[in-house]
Order: C-alpha cells, then structure tokens, then sequence
C-alpha cells in the first residue's frame, strides 16, 4: 500500500510581492494582448493589399489575353480571306482548263473530220 503523503503547508509570501507580481502580469497581459491585435491589424492590411494586387495582376492578365484572342481573330480572318482567294483562282485556272480542254477536242474531232472527209473523198 502506498505511503500517505505528507501534507505541505503553503508558504506564505508578502502581500506587497504578490500584489506585484500581479500588476506585472496583468501588465505583461494587456501588452500582450494589444501585440496580438496589432499583429492581427497588420495581417489583415497585409491581406487586403495582396488581395488588391491580385486582382490588379488578374485584370492585366485578363486584359492580355484578350488582346491576344484579338490578334488570333485577326489573324485567322487574314488567313481565311487568302484561302478564299486561292480557292477562287483554283476554281478559275479549272474553268479556264476546262474551257482549254473542250477547244482542243473540238478542233480534233474538227481534224479527225476533215481527214475522214478527205479520205473518204478519194
């Protein structure tokens, strides 16, 4: 069985030194306290400027991506413009071979014509 423990009378201190002691924490608490709350100001200005910072890089970034997309767009209607023009002066060069073609077959069939003609004559 355990041995009973052997009770300590408390010691007794001046009330001058704990009175002290008591103003001082009480002190050392509200400079404390007043610490925090100055930390807490200045965190939260913190936060708010690189909130607002934030924002201001967001709003470039947003600002340059539609100058980009406007390039592109310009670009792309460049682009599509040409291939209009290409593909109208493809249609044309056909056109014009075509129309090559069929004169050229019928002044043959005009020779293979006469040379029957002739032929055919004798």
């Amino acid at each position: 069985m355990p041995a009973k423990k052997k009770s300590v009378a408390k010691k007794k201190t001046s009330s001058r030194k704990t009175a002290a002691h008591k103003a001082a924490a009480s002190k050392s608490r509200s400079e404390l306290g007043n610490r925090l709350r100055e930390d807490l100001r200045a965190v939260k200005e913190a936060f708010k400027a690189a909130k607002v910072a934030a924002s201001a890089e967001l709003k470039l970034a947003k600002s340059a991506a539609k100058a980009e997309v406007a390039v592109l767009k310009d670009q792309l209607a460049a682009a599509h413009k040409r291939e209009q023009a290409l593909l109208k002066i493809g249609e044309q060069k056909a056109k014009e071979m075509l129309k090559a073609g069929q004169a050229w077959e019928k002044k043959q069939i005009a020779r293979i014509k006469s040379i029957k003609a002739k032929r055919s004559s004798k």
